[in-house]
């Protein structure tokens, strides 16, 4: 059982958040994350919700990302472990938490991983994910000009630290988000 209901989640979210990039981003790590939690025979609204707030800090306290959102989830009342798990993807970056757990690692390893296969698509013809090609993704990987936001390195070091080849993890990625695409913006073709 999630520690905290969607209809909430969304509801504190959006307390701290008004761009809809954030929003939509927010969709798709909660999307992958829930795949992921499937597969891994895990809570899948828990790792859902682990996946959708773990950004709400970033749009009012940039500089405190993944230190101030402690702060407002233990008002919330959620658990340490929850927290823990939003604060473990700014590994090596904004904290010093190593993802621990398996919801942690996957945390870490798909959210700059869900934001590159949507800009990825974006720039496609199509708009849509459902002729996306993980040859196509790594491709983009390489540019360095292209969504040089993201951090390539941690998309690396999130594969390794789940002992998941980095082509698997990224076909994945897109299969997770296919079903979400109009939602964040993307076209559904197929």
């Amino acid at each position: 059982m999630a520690s905290i209901e969607r209809e909430k989640a969304v509801e504190l979210f959006k307390k701290y958040n008004e761009e809809q990039s954030l929003f939509k981003h927010a969709l798709s790590v909660e999307a992958v994350m829930r795949y992921f939690a499937k597969k891994y025979g895990e809570d899948e609204d828990e790792w859902g919700m682990v996946g959708f707030l773990h950004d709400m800090d970033y749009e009012k306290y940039p500089d405190e990302h993944c230190i101030k959102v402690k702060e407002i989830l233990e008002e919330e009342g959620l658990p340490s472990s929850f927290i823990r798990a939003i604060q473990s993807h700014g590994y090596g970056i904004c904290t010093d938490i190593e993802p621990l757990s398996n919801m942690e690692k996957t945390l870490y390893a798909v959210d700059e991983l869900a934001g590159f296969i949507t800009a990825c698509a974006l720039v496609r013809p199509s708009k849509s994910l459902d002729d996306m090609e993980v040859k196509s993704v790594k491709k983009k990987l390489k540019d360095k000009a292209f969504a040089a936001k993201v951090d390539r390195t941690v998309i690396n070091n999130g594969a390794d630290m789940l002992g998941v080849p980095i082509d698997e993890l990224i076909k994945e990625t897109i299969q997770a988000l296919i079903p979400i695409q109009e939602s964040i913006g993307l076209k559904k073709i197929s």
